[in-house]
């Protein structure tokens, strides 16, 4: 399968420490790297107005003083210059996005996950500050709320109460440094457009387009992994979750195989996944046994309506154009996979009724054999399932969808200039001279050729040569 990118954001309601914890190489045993585009004080004024404005707010929850990206980096990114590495990706996000930042990168303590953590601001410098003069005595009690009155700060004896504020006359009583919060940085499209940059600058450094990564389309038919970070106590949990979404997937791939539309297997996906697995959570909370039951139930219906379908023919290879042959050939070899992969699927379920007829204290040796049949041939068609992308892979295709979609398009493109070729044939043959027959174009082979090597590269993996850091070891 396609590897995926992993870029998390998350809140921070303490910047200072955070920044702190990440920078020190006291507290981080592997840390190679760090990076600021501001000072301490920036940061501390930041968490100061940040907390104000909270606080004057009347909120509930905690105060959000800034936002953190973690950035997960392939292993080929340790033979790269560790200092330049982080400044390229920090100062992309400051050239972006124009906000101040605090970066450091990371390995892990067992060396598996080689990351770096960027925090930003959602807050600008103000160019000039924003000071607010009592014309008359201010009033704040415990919480930091503005109130009309000093009677309502305080106690009965007439004293201000501990903790409530007072600002005379004259005094400064509010003091903006920044801007207000930028409230893209909490949507969704950013999150979206930040892990297509980050995604593209990781892949721009790899040369090998085989490694590349790529952003997961939560409209695809594939269900996305989830990371296992490290001392998650949750490991073996998340394991067994992404084992179901990984059978789902290579089911969709033997789906897309035997015929059955995108389009079907997207609607199967949504109703018997997505639909009831939110039925399922507004109910019952999240229960991932219970969400593991769904994707196994949704697996055993696409795998129905797969025997349901038979294979469609092979491609006959009576195409003169390579470019499309090349893409008939692997199509006969994806679909020779597929057949065999049937073929071990069907032969499953009699394995199993054999064994339920296998009865008898005598016949225990029977029942090994047939059990150790069906674990073996479940085992084979599993690897064989995972190994169908990597047919495709070694011609650049990242993952069985993208070459059927190309496959489609091509197919249309191909038949269309067969109707066109037919139909100036049939005029020719009509024409009565050669004047007449001057009078009708063939259709364009080139144009044809054109088009057929832009929707492979489309389909492909970029394979353009980048430029990469400078390597140190």
């Amino acid at each position: 399968m396609t590897r995926h990118s992993f870029i998390q954001m998350s809140k921070l309601s303490n910047v200072k420490g955070r920044i702190s914890y990440i920078t020190s190489h006291a507290r981080q045993e592997n840390l190679y790297a760090t990076y600021r585009t501001a000072d301490n004080v920036f940061w501390g004024n930041l968490a100061r107005e940040c907390q104000q404005e909270f606080r004057r707010s009347g909120a509930d929850g905690k105060c959000i003083e800034a936002r953190e990206l973690i950035i997960a980096l392939p292993e080929v990114y340790t033979t790269y210059e560790p200092q330049q590495v982080l400044e390229d990706f920090t100062e992309e996000f400051r050239r972006r996005y124009d906000v101040e930042c605090v970066s450091a990168l990371h390995h892990n303590k067992r060396k598996t996950n080689y990351h770096i953590h960027l925090i930003f601001s959602e807050r600008r410098l103000l160019a000039e500050p924003d000071i607010k003069i009592a014309t008359r005595s201010v009033f704040y009690d415990e919480t930091g709320k503005r109130v009309r009155t000093k009677k309502e700060i305080t106690d009965e004896s007439g004293k201000v109460r501990e903790s409530c504020t007072v600002i005379p006359k004259g005094g400064v009583y509010e003091q903006h440094l920044f801007t207000v919060k930028d409230d893209r940085f909490k949507s969704d499209p950013f999150l979206r457009e930040v892990k297509e940059i980050y995604t593209a600058l990781i892949n721009w450094h790899i040369s090998d387009p085989e490694q590349h990564l790529k952003v997961f389309n939560p409209d695809s038919i594939y269900l996305p992994t989830k990371k296992i970070g490290k001392n998650n106590p949750k490991a073996a949990e998340i394991e067994a979750d992404n084992a179901a979404r990984q059978d789902w997937n290579r089911t969709a791939d033997m789906a897309l195989i035997s015929g059955i539309e995108e389009t079907k297997i997207l609607e199967i996906k949504k109703e018997e996944i997505h639909q009831k697995a939110s039925q399922s959570i507004k109910a019952n909370g999240w229960l991932p046994n219970l969400f593991r039951s769904i994707v196994s139930k949704a697996k055993e219906f696409l795998q129905n309506l797969i025997r349901q379908t038979a294979l469609p023919p092979k491609p006959v290879l009576n195409m003169d154009m390579a470019e499309f042959r090349t893409m008939q050939k692997l199509m006969i070899r994806v679909q020779d996979r597929a057949r065999e992969i049937r073929s071990l699927q069907d032969a499953v379920p009699k394995l199993k009724a054999q064994l339920a007829e296998t009865k008898g204290i005598f016949k225990s040796k029977e029942r090994k054999a047939l059990e150790t049949q069906i674990q073996q041939t479940e085992a084979k068609i599993s690897a064989m399932l995972a190994e169908l992308p990597d047919i495709l892979k070694s011609d650049g295709y990242p993952d069985v969808q993208a070459f059927m979609a190309t496959y489609r398009k091509a197919e249309a493109v191909v038949e269309n200039y067969n109707r066109e070729l037919a139909e100036w044939e049939r005029k020719i043959k009509k024409s009565r001279g050669p004047a007449e027959k001057e009078r009708y174009a063939p259709p364009e082979r080139e144009s044809v050729r054109d088009q057929l090597r832009r929707l492979q590269a489309e389909g492909r993996q970029n394979k353009t040569k980048h430029r990469s850091h400078d390597r140190e070891r």
